[in-house]
């Protein structure tokens, strides 16, 4: 079973809290760079005090010293997941792993949900990509460091499954029922199908955020992800 955590891409504390009392039964909040930057510290601290474990998505890609300063802070706020970008490098990721100790979960972010094959190899200046082997090469990467996990898109579990060590997480977004608006997700997939080919945790904003009855919804996710 994948547990759900549920991204609180929403503007403001009041707005996050209103929401969360209404979706009843959750484990785990993502806290993005937009809430974080507006809230800070304070409503993690409230999250955490309301017994969710909290996944902070800072998506640090930084020198290893700075990485490892901001780790060092998600650690002292006692959350449990943190994100950091492959891309970033071995160094980078291995000062991580050592900051986080065995409290925090540290994974990294591989190709971007939002990334087609084309606009990826844009970003990166060659001529194609295919994005599952460059999930898997960077999955390589973040083992080889030490880190906790990965985060992928649902198109690339079952190839990363068996390259991660036993325990290893794969958090996915783009997880979208039929019927779901995309939005600017490109490699996107249903609850039920993450969750068989490997994923440990899935990431749910708009399709939750946006239900009229977040509880039943969130409800709704459990149960397909069992």
């Amino acid at each position: 079973m994948a547990e759900i955590i549920a991204a609180l891409d929403l503007p403001t504390r009041d707005e996050a809290l209103r929401w969360l009392d209404r979706a009843r039964g959750l484990g785990w909040a993502k806290v993005g760079s937009v809430l974080f930057t507006r809230e800070g510290p304070p409503l993690v601290r409230e999250l955490v005090g309301r017994g969710l474990k909290v996944f902070l998505d800072l998506k640090w890609h930084d020198i290893p010293n700075t990485v490892a300063g901001g780790v060092e802070g998600a650690r002292a706020l006692r959350t449990s997941m943190a994100t950091v970008h492959a891309l970033g490098g071995a160094e980078m990721m291995r000062a991580a792993a050592v900051a986080a100790g065995a409290d925090l979960g540290i994974v990294a972010v591989t190709v971007l949900t939002s990334h087609t094959a084309s606009t990826y190899a844009a970003a990166v200046g060659r001529g194609s990509v295919d994005p599952a082997e460059e999930v898997v090469r960077q999955a390589r990467h973040a083992a080889e460091a030490g880190l906790k996990g990965i985060v992928c898109s649902p198109h690339e579990v079952e190839r990363v499954r068996g390259l991660l060590p036993a325990g290893a997480w794969i958090v996915v977004p783009g997880i979208r029922r039929p019927g779901d608006a995309a939005g600017d997700q490109a490699r996107v997939a249903g609850p039920a199908e993450a969750a068989r080919a490997g994923a440990t945790h899935l990431v749910v904003g708009r399709p939750l955020l946006q239900a009229a009855d977040p509880g039943a919804a969130v409800r709704e996710f459990q149960e397909a992800s069992g």
